[in-house]
Order: structure tokens, then sequence, then C-alpha cells
């Protein structure tokens, strides 16, 4: 089976890299990749937003099944284009996926059918916003309606703060026409997780659960950017909470969904924050993770291709479980110096060769190429605002930390900058768990 990636981060790299393990696939391209993925797989220099171009090039090289990495082109519709080109395609279709496209959409669905999440207010002059903030209670978190890159959702803490915000999204239109309508929400206390299904439009298979770390800095500080590190798994999804989600959320959407006419199948992501109310939605989005995806694949023992097939065909209620590697495995984005804001580019990597050299880790590429030279291969370059997600798997998530950090200690690159902290939220919560139980 021949078989086309979109996309060119490390959700992506980690993506291709399992599917080369598959026994069904004997050949993987990916549009446009990127220098890490350019070693196990066959690179087209077409943008993962350019849907013509990759109709064409799926076509005229027979692909057998096609895999979207990123939302933007399943909020735009490619799996509409390739499914009408009768041409195989994992993800949903544009109508679906208004799920993460338009978070009023999202909002709208979740209080129709009673599904947990926080109460919120719809917006779509900055003039009602603002005279709504004057007597509302703070913390409270403000969203632009469309796709900003992970960075539309903000946290908050006054009035000034809000009037900033409100401002910058529906007048000065920094995220452009995302902003256009806002959500304001009221603010959840206790901690996020995120639990990723796969689904067939009827029924579902789990994955297990990770944690992101949003914020740029250490101790949750600083903008949210697309997502500075993750693990898995995430221990504040105990099973029964984790069995809560599943019951509460996501079979009830799945269901909702097929009720208004938008049958989903692909990846279903449920942004949850466990609060003492129980689980509720933060967010969906409609595709695998990133950088959850990365210590989620290191963990998958299963063949994926089979899982993803499934889906498409809906046929998942004849799929097996997922094999999971019980061991817990950390992944470290090293970023840009700047990241989330403006960054330079074209500077040299080194140290990957050396990192790699430990069996637990790997380091997937999210932001690299290769600089043109005389010799085959030029110099590894960055690209990108996240540049590479180092991944290890350990026998203890302290053992997992640790063996990434060590290999982080081993790469180079000018300008870098990391959070240190990765890992750490899970490590307390379990040290607190066993203390208690051993009280007990």
């Amino acid at each position: 089976m021949k078989v086309l990636v979109v996309g060119s981060g490390g959700r992506e790299h980690a993506l291709v890299w399992k599917l080369a393990q598959s026994k069904l696939v004997d050949k993987i391209y990916a549009a446009p990749g990127n220098a890490g993925i350019s070693k196990i797989a066959d690179c087209i220099e077409i943008n993962s937003d350019n849907i013509p171009g990759l109709l064409s090039s799926a076509q005229q090289l027979k692909m057998d099944f096609t895999v979207v990495g990123p939302e933007a082109p399943l909020v735009a519709g490619i799996v509409n284009v390739f499914t009408q080109n009768n041409l195989k395609i994992f993800g949903p279709t544009k109508e679906a996926s208004q799920l993460e496209g338009s978070k009023v959409f999202a909002k709208n669905i979740l209080r129709k059918y009673g599904i947990p999440t926080a109460n919120y207010r719809v917006f779509n002059d900055s003039r009602s916003a603002l005279s709504f903030i004057r007597t509302a209670k703070f913390p409270l978190v403000i969203k632009a309606d469309g796709l900003c890159g992970g960075k539309g959702v903000v946290i908050a803490n006054s009035e000034s703060e809000a009037v900033v915000v409100i401002e910058g999204m529906m007048e000065k239109k920094i995220f452009g026409k995302a902003g256009e309508q806002i959500i304001i929400e009221e603010h959840l206390n206790g901690q996020e997780a995120s639990i990723i299904a796969i689904t067939d439009g009827i029924n579902i298979v789990t994955l297990e659960s990770s944690q992101d770390h949003k914020r740029a800095y250490d101790g949750d500080k600083g903008p949210n950017t697309g997502g500075m590190g993750a693990y898995s798994p995430a221990p504040v999804a105990s099973d029964a909470e984790y069995e809560r989600v599943i019951k509460d959320i996501l079979v009830p959407i799945v269901h909702a969904m097929k009720k208004e006419g938008h049958c989903f199948r692909g990846a279903l992501y449920a942004g949850i924050m466990f609060t003492d109310a129980g689980p509720k939605v933060l967010e969906f989005n409609v595709r695998f993770g990133d950088p959850e995806t990365q210590p989620l694949m290191m963990r998958m023992k299963s063949d994926i291709a089979p899982l993803l097939l499934a889906s498409s065909d809906k046929k998942l209620a004849d799929f097996n479980d997922i094999e999971w590697d019980e061991r817990p495995a950390v992944c470290v984005v090293m970023a840009s110096e700047s990241y989330p804001a403006k960054y330079e580019t074209g500077r040299e990597i080194k140290g990957i060769r050396e990192a790699e050299k430990n069996k637990d880790i790997v380091v997937f590429h999210a932001g690299t190429a290769r600089r043109q030279s005389t010799k085959p291969n030029g110099k590894l370059i960055t690209a990108g605002g996240r540049v590479l997600d180092v991944t290890a798997i350990g026998e203890t998530l302290e053992k997992a930390q640790a063996t990434a950090y060590d290999a982080v200690s081993k790469i180079t690159f000018n300008g870098m900058h990391y959070r240190k902290d990765i890992g750490a939220k899970a490590i307390e919560l379990i040290s607190k768990h066993t203390l208690a139980t051993a009280k007990k």
C-alpha cells in the first residue's frame, strides 16, 4: 500500500515513523514533509493547504491511502475533494471539521446535547464584548472563533487584560477573520489532559491519555504556543475519569454529530479539564494532537495502519483493541528563539545523531530543512518555530523525563529554547498519590 501523509511537523514525522513500521505499507510519501521525514519517506514539494496540488499528486502517484496531519486542510475540505475523486483518506469532512474550525459551532453543539463544558457567551462585535466584561468575574477565557494555530485562546485575569485581548482580536484583527466572532467563557480550575479517539462515525477506539504544555515557559507562564511538550499517560486521567470522558463526552459528541448530519470519521481530540465537578470539554480538535502524537506513537505497539483504515472504511466495530507499551513517554519541544513571536530560521542544528544513540530516544523533526550545498546532503537547519521534538520512553516517568533532557543537552542550534519542566506536574501528582496510599 502506498500512503501519503499530509503535513510537515513533528506530528507528521511521528505518523510517518509509525506507518513505516506497518506490514501493510510499502511506500510512504509526505507533502511537504521535512528534513527528518525525508529519511523515511519521499517528500513532495506541495504545501498542505494546496488541495488541488495534493489531489493531482495523489492521482498521479496512485495513492492507496492518505492521512492528513494538520487541521487547516481538513477544515478547507480536503476529505470531501479526495472522496469525490474516489481516493481513500483518513479524516473528517469539511462539515464535521467545524468542531475545530469554529469554536462557536463546537460550543453550541455541546450546549444543545448537554455535554459538559464551561459556561460561555458568543460576541459578534467588540462593543458588546467590552460591555460584558465590565461586570464579569475574572479570570475569564477569551477565544477567537476560527483557527489560530493554537494561539487564539487567552486567559484574562483582569478587565484591563480582557480589553487588550478583545480589541486585538475584534478591532485590530490580529487573527484576521478567525477573530470576527469570539467566545468569552468561565475559567475552569483543574488539570488538563488530551484524550484522542479514532472513530468511524459510530464506533470509537480511544488512545491512551496524554498531556500537552501550551505555555511557552516553565511553570505554565508566557503566551500560548502550539505546544512545548507532552507526556503519556496523563495520571490526572485516572481509569475512572478516563471512562467518564468516554461515556459523557466522546460517545455523545460522535452521536450528536451524526444526528446533526455531520458524521465524524477520523481522529477526534478532546481537550479535557478535570475539575472537581468532573471532566469538562475545553476544546475539540479534528486531528491528532501535536506534540501529543509523538509520545503516543512511541508507546503504541500495535500497527497503526489497520486502525486508520478501519476508521475510513467504517469498520471499527471489527477492530481489536490497541496494544500499548506500559512505559511512559515524554516529548520535549526545542523551539526557535522568540517563538511563538517572530523568529529567525536558517540556523544550523547539531547533535541529533549523538542524541539518538540512546535506543529509548527518537528525535522527531518539526521545523527543519537542508541547506543547499555542493554536498548531496546540505547542513540541517531550523525552518520553523517548533524545531525538534525530542521524545523518550522509560520505565518510569522520571526516567523518561531524564532521558529526554539528556538527549536535549546533546543538541544545539543558535537561540534554541525549551521548557525544562515537561512532566513535572505528573511526577508531582504521582508522588502525592503514592504518599497518600502509603498513609492509608
